[in-house]
């Protein structure tokens, strides 16, 4: 038992020794539950109402699904440990809390995928039963996956393989690589320079994909369309873009800043707001001003299906 507990690491969590901690968890706990409903809402609107079946409803689905490892892989422990009292996590755990957490890198590609998508149903819509068919969309999400798990099964098993002989104690509420390296006894500067050289990039292929794609896509909207229709082109590319801020600001600050700008507390919020706060944040900013979305939930409430106007592969309206 001393054993295994020697070779455990602590958790301190996400709020540590503040006042209200009991509060402050279960708005958390609160905060999960409402995660979980909106992802599991948004994805049965998908898969059971024929309006949404299209490519980009399927990148979302894929996006829901990533959202709901992220908060499932580290909420739940966290609370069941603020609850028990047992705040440790054994190397096996921390490893696969670590894997699942970087297939972050899938959802970058996804987020790429998407700008894509909304390229060719606006840039090029007479070719996109072509470019955007149902067996493109499929391999371009098992790639997004494959690249995603490849980033994990490298990273995962080169972290946890270092000594950690200073104090284990994780200053997250979830075993992360940067985290994790800060309590390494060896020198680990070449690997956290490979690591930099990995995340640039892992970000530098989708964001050169969603510039250029969301240039055309402003080009052709500002010489061809009417103020209307820029309007509601604009609202439609927006949530994408809400997404992909967020998204990409966190990864940057997490994986691409120089140390000095870090602190351990600022670390803590950041990792909350991507693995906890975006999970129910990205359900929102796709439904709320959605049309195709209310649409397909008021059809499923009242157990009819109207479908809705569809122009260029997608709804404007």
């Amino acid at each position: 038992m001393e054993s295994n507990l020697s070779t455990s690491f602590l958790l301190v969590g996400l709020f540590g020794n503040t006042t209200h901690t009991t509060l402050l968890y279960t708005l958390t706990f609160i905060i999960f539950l409402m995660a979980l409903a909106g992802i599991a809402l948004l994805i049965l609107l998908i898969y059971s109402e024929p309006c949404l079946w299209t490519p980009m409803y399927s990148f979302i689905s894929q996006l829901s699904l990533m959202d709901l490892l992220y908060i499932s892989v580290t909420v739940p422990k966290m609370l069941v440990g603020q609850v028990t009292g047992d705040h440790t996590i054994s190397p096996a755990g921390c490893g696969i809390q670590m894997f699942y957490l970087t297939l972050a890198g899938a959802e970058f590609f996804l987020l790429s995928a998407m700008a894509y998508d909304g390229y060719v149903a606006i840039c090029r819509p007479l070719h996109y039963p072509l470019l955007m068919n149902q067996r493109v969309c499929r391999l371009l999400v098992s790639s997004c996956w494959l690249l995603g798990a490849l980033d994990g099964l490298l990273l995962t098993p080169i972290t946890m393989s270092f000594p950690f002989c200073k104090s284990r104690k994780i200053l997250s509420f979830f075993c992360e690589a940067p985290a994790l390296l800060r309590l390494s006894c060896s020198d680990v500067s070449l690997y956290k320079m490979l690591m930099y050289l990995c995340c640039v990039l892992m970000l530098l292929v989708p964001t050169v994909v969603i510039s250029s794609s969301y240039t055309l896509i402003l080009l052709l909207i500002h010489r061809t369309s009417s103020a209307e229709d820029r309007r509601k082109a604009l609202a439609t590319c927006s949530s994408h873009m809400t997404v992909v801020l967020l998204f990409f600001g966190a990864a940057i600050y997490t994986y691409m800043l120089p140390g000095s700008y870090h602190t351990a507390q600022q670390d803590v919020m950041v990792s909350a707001f991507y693995t906890i706060l975006t999970p129910v944040l990205n359900p929102l900013i796709y439904s709320l001003h959605n049309r195709d979305v209310t649409a397909a939930l008021r059809s499923l409430l009242q157990s009819k299906r109207p479908l809705p106007r569809v122009l260029r592969g997608r709804t404007w309206e």
